[in-house]
């Protein structure tokens, strides 16, 4: 199947030959001016300006202004950030990690700052055009390798958009040999209870050529398992869920909540973080029996991927405490002590302390959070029957 890189022009990553002027765009717009002063207190535009120009790809602009502001949150803000890759040896290879999906920007920031600690390369990262709230924000991630995700459009449309972009994913991976980080559903799982959407797996079948696990296989698809020891976000996803059951479809999220969200995903206390890498789809996805109904085949690949990301989760004494204080039991004493526990209690009481509502249904709360921190457990517990 023939494919025209022109036709991903306004959702593809900037080429390397475009960023010159798309630096000087960025410097001259008053809003990103502001947002640099915040993270890069004290330079003048004009020495910023120098120094972006310096940059003639990519990801030489990932690594000078990028990757020491994650190390930053890395050393201020975690216990430290680990990745194991040993499932995918061939790191010659383009895949595309489907992950679950923990934080709208740390997730593929810490992966591509883990892979280039590792010798390779670093991702294309789909985001949602949802996200980008200001004219700076939507070049800037362009800037640092991102394509769009539109959402906001009618069925029909929407549909033209998704087929263009599975076609953008099989060109990345396929002809250009870029790896892509791709969450496994629309959106965070507030409940941490996390399963591949079919839509998603429908999306990228779209592209390419053959049946349904040919066109999946060519993408060279890595089931990734991310586990963060405390959600800063938790407090904010239980209040969420409090509102959304109090004001039923009269709540809708605003821009400013979105932009919380992601302020204090990168600024608050997470513990330690890992990443696990799963074995790629292409031995399931070579078994997999062709007779079975569309819906079905998709079915079986999606908790395929789920029983290898619950798998691959690491599991930290908070999960098994939080397990037990879900269901009221001792079942996992022996996974944390008393002072592991206490902490963890310490912690819930801290984040609960940080809702306000009007209406604070506190015991409600305390069991969403409980909820968020026992369910990768759950599933991790599910997956190896």
């Amino acid at each position: 199947m023939t494919i025209d890189p022109n036709e991903f022009d306004d959702i593809r990553p900037y080429n390397d030959d475009e960023l010159p002027v798309i630096f000087d765009e960025l410097i001259d717009d008053p809003a990103f001016q502001k947002a640099a002063e915040s993270v890069m207190p004290g330079l003048p535009p004009e020495h910023l300006r120098q120094q972006l120009h310096a940059c003639k790809s990519k990801t030489e602009f990932q690594k000078k202004f990028c990757y020491g502001i994650l190390h930053r949150i890395e050393e201020e803000h975690t216990d430290g950030v680990t990745l194991d890759h040993s499932a995918l040896p061939d790191q010659r290879r383009a895949y595309l990690y489907l992950s679950n999906h923990r934080d709208i920007i740390l997730d593929s920031g810490f992966l591509s700052v883990l892979l280039v600690e590792e010798g390779m390369d670093t991702v294309e990262i789909a985001i949602g055009d949802n996200l980008l709230i200001y004219p700076w924000i939507k070049k800037f991630v362009r800037v640092n390798k991102s394509f769009i995700v539109q959402r906001s459009l009618p069925m029909r449309q929407m549909l033209e958009a998704s087929a263009r972009m599975s076609r953008y994913i099989h060109y990345a991976i396929g002809q250009k040999k870029q790896s892509v980080w791709l969450a496994q559903r629309e959106g965070r799982a507030k409940d941490s209870d996390d399963r591949t959407q079919d839509s998603v797996l429908k999306m990228l079948a779209m592209g390419g050529e053959g049946d349904i696990a040919e066109r999946l296989a060519q993408l060279n698809i890595a089931p990734l398992a991310i586990s963060y020891e405390y959600d800063p976000c938790d407090f904010l996803k239980a209040r969420e869920f409090q509102l959304k059951r109090d004001l039923k479809e009269a709540y809708k999220k605003s821009t400013q909540e979105d932009l919380v969200n992601m302020q204090t995903g990168l600024f608050g206390y997470k513990g330690r973080v890992h990443f696990q890498m799963a074995p790629s789809l292409d031995e399931f996805l070579e078994s997999l029996d062709r007779s079975l109904p569309k819906q079905e085949r998709y079915a079986a690949i999606s908790a395929h991927i789920d029983r290898q990301i619950h798998l691959n989760y690491r599991l930290y004494p908070g999960n098994y405490a939080a397990h037990d204080l879900l269901h009221r039991s001792t079942t996992f004493a022996g996974r944390y002590t008393m002072e592991e526990k206490r902490r963890f209690t310490d912690y819930l009481d801290t984040q609960l302390a940080k809702i306000q509502l009007p209406d604070k249904d506190e015991p409600f709360l305390r069991e969403k959070m409980l909820l968020m921190y026992a369910n990768p457990l759950t599933n991790h517990l599910a997956a190896r029957l």
